[in-house]
């Protein structure tokens, strides 16, 4: 049907006649994602009509056909005037079921963020409110294809529109979605209101700032969406910090059922929320309060790591969003990752369960392996095993033994290979900035921050990248506190220790002197030859000469400095440090 004939059957303002025009253009648009410029003004009319109809008594047919129109309309990003007002949004929000009513008084909007979806900044909507009352309840049966209709329609218009965005938080709309929230265990709401109820909640915690925040904290938010997490992954705690599928007590992670597509889909939801309310808190002290709220959640998060869903690519995908969220936990809070009691058929290293450190070290390896977008897929896993080894000795020492056996292949450069440490060792020297300090992190901290043990596990020239931005070229440990292990050493890295070039990381060949049979002033010719031609590039711009100092730092020479070594080249040079300088024990 012509959009200018729905138009003119909307216009009789009679509800048969607009049903059966709305549900025509409706079947006709569903999968339309797509829209003509030349129809916006008419769009935007339609739009409008909808809207009256709305704010009036409908039977409930009319009120489905209306709100799948908002919907349709609602993608075209270009035509949103009609929906974004505060009277339109407010009528959304009621069919929704998640309005608030509003005493009117007049505060200030705060700025969005920008972390999500959406366009150019623009002046908030008159008239946010403080004083908020709970909308009236539900009926006994709700229309739930009306509410998730409206649901969807308001996250269309939250991901295309700034001004949206700004009466949504001025509407209190998070307050009426934490009420349904907190229904958790309500038969009454079917997968589809609850996953729009999440994914309404993610598009406002990701694209407001004060949204976020009154989750985090007016909402209690961690609380709220743990116990939502808890409730779709049906759980039961056998222990204060030790998970299991209800009705499967100490069944096996692996012999347990994957969890369905909606479990997944809603569980995934949760995550990304509670990833926009807790960015920060590694950033900041947490009270005794919130350390437990976040080690509850951390055991949720454990189970999740060792739960699997419909499917290898859904598995990997419902890990990540658990990884990236872990990564947000305070680092003491990390420690429930191994409070499980050791099982039969558990990783135990120590007497401590390994199984979730291991299947993180196997999320991580297999990111690595995949090689695509490392900076987005693999730091947040490498950054967790870095954090978690820092702090956890069992961890640290677990992991050593995964990443950093005890060495025994002194032939081949530590950059070569396909065990874990030789993908990790070339990293070290990957284009990406981030990529390759991290690579380099986690190593330094499997060797307690050791220098010596560094250079013997990736060889001076891997290392000398994070060791220059420490100031430990000139050997030594870095601050970190770290207990005694055994020695590592074995028979045949002790025999060929005193061969191993450090820079290399392996045994080489003895090379011939390219200066045998010179005479001295051949051979200090040669060296004033080399060093005007790094005066002549350092000149020229095209090289950057720097020499070590005292502080173990690299800093710049200077067209003064290379002039003294024209005239003085009795320069002893700085050799690495040896990889036998210190105890060499795990």
């Amino acid at each position: 049907m012509d959009l200018n004939a729905i138009i003119e059957q909307m216009e009789t303002g009679e509800q048969d006649a607009a049903l059966v025009a709305l549900q025509t253009y409706n079947q006709e648009k569903n999968q339309c994602f797509t829209f003509s410029k030349e129809e916006e003004a008419d769009r935007e009319r339609l739009g409008d009509l909808v809207l009256g109809f709305l704010n009036r008594e409908l039977q409930p047919s009319c009120q489905l056909a209306c709100l799948e129109t908002v919907r349709i309309l609602s993608r075209d990003k270009h035509c949103l005037n009609p929906f974004i007002s505060r009277s339109a949004m407010a009528t959304l929000a009621r069919y929704a079921g998640i309005a608030v009513v509003h005493n009117a008084t007049p505060a200030q909007s705060q700025p969005e963020d920008h972390q999500g979806e959406g366009g150019e900044g623009e002046d908030g909507a008159e008239g946010a409110t403080q004083v908020v009352k709970e909308a009236p309840p539900p009926s006994e049966n709700p229309d739930l294809e009306v509410i998730v209709e409206a649901l969807k329609s308001i996250c269309n218009i939250l991901l295309h529109n700034v001004t949206g965005q700004v009466v949504a938080a001025e509407l209190q709309l998070m307050k009426g979605v934490a009420e349904r929230l907190k229904q958790c265990h309500d038969p009454t709401w079917n997968h589809e209101v609850r996953f729009f109820d999440l994914r309404l909640t993610f598009l406002l915690t990701a694209l407001r700032v004060d949204v976020r925040a009154q989750l985090a904290q007016e909402l209690h938010g961690i609380s709220l969406l743990g116990n939502q997490l808890d409730a779709t992954l049906g759980l039961c705690w056998p222990d204060t910090l030790e998970t299991a599928r209800a009705e499967s007590e100490g069944v096996p992670p692996e012999e347990l059922p994957p969890l369905s597509r909606q479990q997944t889909e809603r569980a995934m939801e949760i995550l990304k929320i509670l990833f926009n309310i807790t960015f920060d808190t590694t950033r900041r002290k947490v009270d005794e309060e919130e350390a437990a709220e976040y080690r509850h959640l951390g055991a949720i998060l454990r189970h999740c790591l060792m739960s699997q869903a419909d499917g290898e690519e859904r598995t990997e995908e419902f890990h990540s969003h658990t990884v990236n969220l872990l990564g947000n936990l305070p680092l003491p809070c990390l420690d429930v990752l191994l409070m499980p009691k050791v099982q039969q058929g558990s990783i135990e290293y120590m007497g401590v369960n390994m199984d979730a450190v291991n299947m993180l070290l196997q999320f991580m390896e297999k990111r690595l392996d995949r090689g695509n977008k490392l900076k987005e897929t693999l730091l947040p896993s490498l950054n967790l095993l870095t954090e978690s080894a820092r702090i956890h000795r069992e961890t640290r020492k677990f992991l050593r033994s995964k990443v950093l056996p005890p060495l025994r292949d002194v032939k081949n450069r530590p950059e070569v290979g396909n065990a874990l440490r030789n993908k990790l060792v070339r990293l070290m020297t990957h284009i990406d900035t981030d990529v390759k300090n991290c690579a380099a992190e986690l190593l330094f901290v499997l060797c307690k921050e050791s220098v010596s043990r560094f250079i013997k596990y990736t060889g001076y020239g891997n290392a000398a990248g994070l060791l220059a931005a420490r100031g430990l070229l000139r050997g030594g440990r870095d601050s970190g506190i770290y207990s005694e292990d055994e020695d590592s050493e074995t028979e045949e890295y002790r025999e060929a220790k005193a061969h191993i070039n450090p820079v290399t990381g392996v045994v080489e060949e003895e090379q011939p002197n390219p200066m045998e049979g010179m005479t001295e002033e051949q051979k200090e010719y040669e060296a004033m030859k080399l060093v005007n031609m790094f005066d002549k590039l350092s000149r020229n711009n095209l090289i950057q000469p720097m020499q070590l100092g005292m502080d173990g730092k690299l800093r710049e020479i200077n067209p003064e400095d290379l002039c003294k070594l024209v005239h003085n080249p009795a320069v002893q040079p700085q050799n690495p440090p040896r990889s036998d300088s210190e105890d060499e024990a795990q």
